[in-house]
């Protein structure tokens, strides 16, 4: 089982701990071409050292900004490797899925559908609102953004994946010996960790309950599928598709996208759509195609050692 191949007496939960610091400082080792670019900015051309998210993204044409923003995500990847080989003793492969090989058609299938319903839900507020939008496609920074989008936003996409729905999951299980806490403590944290988004400034704390409904819905995901695969494609496709359609003045990511949101943002019943309606949806889709059941134990059962495996195991031969 997914969560359970973490699970055993040597990774005591202190290791995780450990490994996260480890992460976030390969992570900020990563933000050294990004402070570079601001010492730059501030010291060579005399501009104001920025105060906050927004500020930052301005200092810089926004395709060099997401550029240098991504770049960190490369370097977690590489911490999240070391930590996983020397720390743990585990494979990168072992926090990613139970299956032999990592399923790329359950990527595919999850980005495609998560892709398309967010294509469609922009093209029908487009044209619901038009006068909040305007055309901001521009033929060479549009092409540009692509690049860079599809090369690096699945690396920051999948890091994020990679701690949450992976390392942090089989953590807690190390601590808890149960499901439900780590598919908890993960979607509180995962949902926590965007509490300093421009966008949570500008609609206030309620946002947070579409943050963790969404880290809910992926744990939720990779617990009953026993691996990532489908909250993989599905982050992708989030968070590519929003930059390559919608930028804002006010969104984490400021991108030479195809439309620009002009309303002023609030947060209210379009928050909780997506976690009640939209979400419960989607999960009844892949639980038909990949023929999830036994929710209740996969989702809130109890965890066992390795040696309480090989002990149980010995035990059903000797029987």
């Amino acid at each position: 089982m997914f969560i359970e191949q973490g699970i055993n007496s040597e990774n005591k939960f202190w290791k995780y701990l450990l490994g996260s610091i480890i992460i976030i400082g390969a992570s900020l080792i990563g933000q050294i071409p990004l402070l570079i670019g601001v010492m730059f900015k501030t010291i060579g051309n005399g501009k104001m050292m920025p105060d906050s998210e927004n500020d930052l993204m301005k200092m810089f044409d926004p395709n060099m900004a997401l550029f240098l923003i991504m770049i960190s995500f490369l370097f977690a990847v590489g911490g999240i490797y070391l930590v996983m080989r020397y720390l743990h003793k585990q494979t990168l492969h072992s926090i990613i899925t139970s299956r032999t090989k990592i399923d790329k058609k359950r990527i595919i299938f999850s980005f495609i559908i998560w892709a398309l319903l967010s294509v469609i839900s922009t093209v029908v507020t487009y044209f619901d609102s038009p006068g909040d939008f305007v055309v901001n496609f521009q033929l060479w920074p549009f092409l540009g953004l692509f690049i860079i989008a599809v090369l690096l936003i699945p690396i920051q996409t999948t890091c994020e994946e990679l701690v949450f729905r992976g390392y942090l999951m089989q953590g807690f299980g190390n601590l808890a010996h149960n499901k439900w806490f780590p598919l908890l403590m993960t979607s509180v944290v995962f949902g926590c960790m965007h509490i300093f988004n421009p966008e949570v400034q500008k609609m206030g704390y309620i946002i947070l309950i579409y943050y963790i409904g969404t880290g809910l819905m992926l744990g939720i995901m990779t617990l009953m599928d026993e691996g990532m695969e489908l909250s993989l494609g599905f982050h992708a496709a989030n968070n590519l598709i929003g930059a390559l359609l919608v930028t804002s003045d006010w969104s984490a990511l400021q991108t030479n996208s195809i439309l620009k949101d002009l309303s002023e943002p609030s947060a209210g019943i379009d928050v909780i759509i997506p976690v009640v309606v939209v979400y419960p949806i989607l999960l009844w889709v892949f639980s038909k195609k990949y023929h999830w059941n036994n929710w209740t134990e996969k989702l809130t059962g109890n965890l066992t050692t390795q040696h309480e495996h090989s002990d149980l195991s010995q035990r059903t031969q000797q029987f």
